[in-house]
């Protein structure tokens, strides 16, 4: 006797949906608090603005609001959908989690759901997770939804960070496909490096003396090493989006899009260059105008360029993602069909 397993197939993203907060926040509204100027920040991240959730915003609403536009493109309804993954740093509880308080308020509460902490290359963990199991026969529809409310865990008093990060939520619907649509998963970690980037600082003391009880870390807040993450993004990170292009057998002048994390429009720009992304390709750059937001960097920048961009719907993309931990992830994708 042996178990009997079903024949792979093929998975796709069917569609994407995304929600921005309503608040828009200029340079010139945060400055003076960091003792900066507009063109310092633009010049050192490319950021104009960013989304600023409001009190009446949270991470599960957002989530919620994307979902919804995510279904409805991909003419489904919450009930089709069998598997939920979320992908946030910034829902403030560990448990229940938050995507079973997303499934709630979505109306189906018996669907498979959870979370997964991958930072800022959380969405791309999702992709390859929902696109394994819609390959093997465990899902038939998978929603993935990257969600941030990362002003809850930004020191508007920090030169640093003040002035990076931002909100919002955005999700794919992902299933099955004649053809393939989303190629080979490269990922992995640069773990011994971990401390780069750290949602609350206090972290590191507390791992050298855990008798000190959680009670000691306060609340939490963002804190990272600008150039660790800069040098490590642009010349580990970048190899890994070459391996998901040679793992996928696609060529960079293959691509209709590039679509990385919008961490800085620096390392956009640098990482592009060394994948040897050509000028035919259309890079993202959503992090001008609405931030870095995280986990849901990714279906927010890939919802912009549809938007700017119809003709890109079919045509291939490659996504990477990467962030604290250090964690990262790149699958080449095609992108969703015209809703």
């Amino acid at each position: 006797m042996s178990i009997k397993l079903p024949a792979m197939g093929n998975s796709q993203i069917l569609s994407v949906g995304s929600y921005r907060p309503k608040r828009l926040v200029p340079n010139s509204e945060i400055v003076d608090r960091i003792k900066s100027n507009d063109e310092w920040i633009e010049q050192r991240t490319g950021i104009q603005s960013r989304r600023i959730a409001g009190p009446d915003e949270s991470v599960i609403s957002m989530a919620q609001a994307a979902c919804e536009q995510a279904l409805k493109r991909a003419k489904l309804t919450i009930a089709d959908i069998d598997t939920v993954i979320l992908a946030t740093i910034s829902y403030p509880f560990q448990a229940p989690s938050a995507a079973t308080e997303l499934i709630n308020v979505l109306g189906n509460p018996k669907a498979a759901a959870f979370d997964i902490s991958a930072a800022c290359a959380g969405f791309c963990y999702g992709v390859a997770m929902a696109s394994d199991l819609v390959r093997a026969g465990t899902s038939k529809y998978v929603l993935v939804v990257g969600v941030e409310k990362l002003s809850d865990f930004t020191d508007p008093d920090d030169r640093a960070t003040a002035f990076i990060f931002a909100d919002g939520a955005g999700a794919v619907v992902i299933g099955a496909s004649d053809k393939a649509g989303i190629g080979p998963t490269a990922w992995g970690s640069d773990a011994d490096s971990r401390d780069a980037i750290i949602l609350n600082p206090a972290y590191t003391e507390f791992r050298n003396a855990p008798d000190k009880g959680v009670t000691a870390l306060g609340w939490p807040n963002i804190s990272q090493q600008g150039q660790v993450v800069y040098r490590w993004a642009v010349f580990t990170v970048s190899k890994i989006g070459i391996k998901a292009l040679e793992a996928a057998g696609v060529r960079p002048d293959e691509l209709g899009a590039f679509i990385p994390h919008q961490a800085n429009m620096r390392i956009i720009e640098s990482m592009a260059k060394k994948i040897k992304i050509p000028e035919s390709v259309l890079i993202a750059d959503d992090i001008r105008v609405n931030g870095n937001t995280s986990a849901a960097s990714i279906p927010l920048a890939m919802d912009a360029l549809l938007d700017a961009h119809p003709e890109l719907h079919g045509e291939l993309a490659l996504l990477i993602g990467y962030g604290a931990g250090l964690v990262y992830a790149a699958q080449v994708v095609e992108l969703p069909p015209a809703p």
